[in-house]
């Protein structure tokens, strides 16, 4: 909802979308899933080398 309200403001006044060029933000999302899923992998490595 909050987003839809922003939007539709941003439209009413003629402001420019305040989010990075659509390529930009797709390799964005893509590495913080990736990096997400490499410390998903290592934590329990890490956490054997610990004890």
């Amino acid at each position: 909802m909050t987003g839809f309200l922003v939007g539709f403001l941003f439209a009413l006044l003629k402001l420019p979308i305040p989010a990075p060029p659509a390529l930009a933000g797709v390799i964005g999302i893509i590495g913080i899933y990736l990096v997400f899923k490499l410390f998903e992998l290592i934590t329990p490595v890490l956490q054997n080398m610990m004890k």
